[in-house]
């Protein structure tokens, strides 16, 4: 955190917009190569074997995957590797972005920025472990709590990616609008 404050607010800024930037293509290329893993038994594609929770549920999902899906969902689980560094290190650049932004009489809400960018990492952390257990999962185990653990680091992935994504909505709408404030002020 000490060299992140010796960064200029400019640098940090052009920092988060090309992260930003990589996070969409990658966002895209998911989307892309995840379309082919949509079916009636997956009908959210790579999110339903992610939150299905049973040994039973990932297998039938894996099973509707058999082909050329399988090779898409291997590439999709490569790709949301990179995602989640992209994701995880650019919402954490704007929760800390923003806190620093915030009035010194915001102070919890400087605060909760920082707990965020925090929190966004252990998402990540969480996101890994989730993926590597879908992995082996994809890959043929058939160890009952694989599917389980995904599910419940997902859950807890999504809900921190939420509210630091929250976070950065109000902290960005907040931040304009004080800057439109100033600009029609000065004018």
């Amino acid at each position: 955190m000490i060299y992140f404050k010796e960064f200029k607010t400019q640098n940090k800024t052009q920092l988060f917009w090309l992260l930003f930037g990589l996070t969409v293509l990658t966002i895209v290329g998911m989307q892309m190569t995840g379309s082919a893993l949509v079916n009636e038994i997956a009908p959210g594609g790579i999110i339903t074997f992610e939150l299905i929770g049973t040994l039973a549920g990932s297998q039938s999902v894996v099973d509707s995957w058999q082909g050329p899906a399988m090779i898409w969902a291997g590439i999709n689980m490569g790709l949301d590797f990179l995602f989640l560094f992209l994701y995880s290190v650019t919402i954490a650049l704007g929760c800390l972005i923003l806190a620093d932004r915030m009035p010194e009489k915001l102070q919890s809400l400087k605060a909760l920025g920082r707990w965020l960018a925090v929190g966004i990492l252990i998402a990540a952390g969480l996101d890994v472990i989730e993926n590597i257990s879908l992995i082996l999962l994809l890959t043929g185990s058939e160890n009952e709590y694989l599917s389980p653990l995904a599910r419940w680091m997902a859950i807890p992935k999504f809900g921190l990616v939420l509210l630091s994504l929250l976070y950065i909505v109000g902290g960005g709408v907040r931040d304009l609008m004080s800057r439109i404030k100033l600009s029609s002020g000065t004018a």
